[in-house]
């Protein structure tokens, strides 16, 4: 229970220090040097990044980032294209006194090979932790993802922050994103400075997200696997950009997972956003991994991933929701709905 008990001390010393009173006299001068800090916000390109940048850029000096081409985004916020774990990525921090980051960009199996992966999203991690501590970086909020627990089906009902990752154990297409969680928590421990903030949410969904699930209820048909349709929880990408901002500005360095206290069966959910079920065989388990790879479902259906459409991993995510005061404003209705009405526009 360390995670857990480690995030609520900090946060409890934060709120209750001796020095409270005085933070409360110099409370408009913080408020003045805040507005200015300047937040680098990695993964620019995609829809989640996006939002936030749009959430930060009245308030702080946003520095954009992304290695697939530089974004034009809204007047004031600096953007580059440049690999993270490339040299060539220092010269952001040699340019800009960098404040805080928000680490949102990292590369999805069914994007590139496993190699090059591996190097962006474990490599990049290690050298942007590196370059955050050499350059006096105050804040930093990786974005990671609830695959990391491994989809078993000796998984407990609700998983919480101290339940091990065994994601590598299902797959190895999941290695790196334990790896990336991993160098950050070792970082969170041996460098509080750096007040490291890691986020698990769950699926998340809504307009521009490029993810697996997503993809997948884009489509008008949707494999299922026969006799299993496990629990899953959504969240729309406007409530996991809320809850990025709200990281960042409360600064209770921890682990987390993100999810609302709701939850949907996934064929339930695949038949709420318009598409029609197609059943697969599900034994033996190489036969659904086969048609995946044959019919190039990886984008959408990853082989990788099935083991995720046949077993719950629902997130107890009650730390974040008390710790942050935080609460999803969208139902899964609205999330399902966005769905549903894209597949209607194409339709006419």
């Amino acid at each position: 229970m360390a995670t857990r008990t480690k995030a609520k001390t900090k946060s409890g010393t934060d709120a209750g220090s001796a020095g409270a009173p005085q933070a409360e006299a110099t409370q408009p001068t913080r408020r003045k040097s805040q507005a200015r800090k300047t937040v680098l916000v990695t993964g620019a390109a995609g829809s989640l990044a996006k939002r936030v940048i749009h959430r930060l850029s009245s308030s702080c000096k946003v520095i954009a980032v992304d290695f697939r081409h530089k974004v034009e985004l809204e007047a004031g916020v600096r953007s580059y294209k440049v690999q993270i774990h490339k040299r060539d990525f220092e010269d952001v921090f040699r340019q800009h006194k960098i404040d805080a980051i928000i680490h949102i960009g990292r590369i999805f199996p069914h994007e590139s090979d496993r190699h090059r992966r591996y190097n962006a999203n474990v490599l990049g991690m290690k050298k942007l932790l590196e370059l955050a501590k050499r350059y006096g970086v105050g804040q930093v909020i990786v974005h990671s993802t609830y695959f990391v627990y491994g989809a078993s089906a000796y998984n407990p009902a609700l998983l919480d922050e101290d339940h091990p990752l065994k994601a590598a154990e299902v797959t190895q297409e999941l290695v790196d994103s334990v790896e990336l969680e991993s160098l950050a928590h070792i970082y969170l421990w041996k460098h509080p400075e750096l007040n490291i903030t890691i986020l698990r949410p769950c699926n998340v969904l809504g307009p521009g997200v490029r993810n697996t699930m997503s993809l997948l209820f884009s489509r008008k048909i949707v494999p299922v696997l026969m006799g299993f349709s496990p629990l899953m929880q959504f969240l729309h990408v406007d409530d996991m950009a809320d809850a990025i901002v709200l990281a960042f500005q409360k600064n209770k360095p921890g682990i987390y997972n993100v999810a609302p206290d709701d939850w949907v069966a996934y064929q339930e959910a695949a038949e709420q956003c318009g598409c029609q079920r197609l059943p697969l065989p599900s034994v033996p388990p190489a036969v659904p991994r086969l048609l995946s790879n044959l019919l190039n479902w990886n984008a959408f259906f990853p082989a990788y991933l099935i083991s995720y459409f046949k077993y719950p991993v629902v997130l107890d995510g009650r730390l974040f929701r008390e710790t942050f005061g935080w609460k999803p404003k969208r139902t899964p209705n609205d999330i399902f709905s966005y769905y549903r009405k894209q597949k209607a526009i194409l339709s006419l």
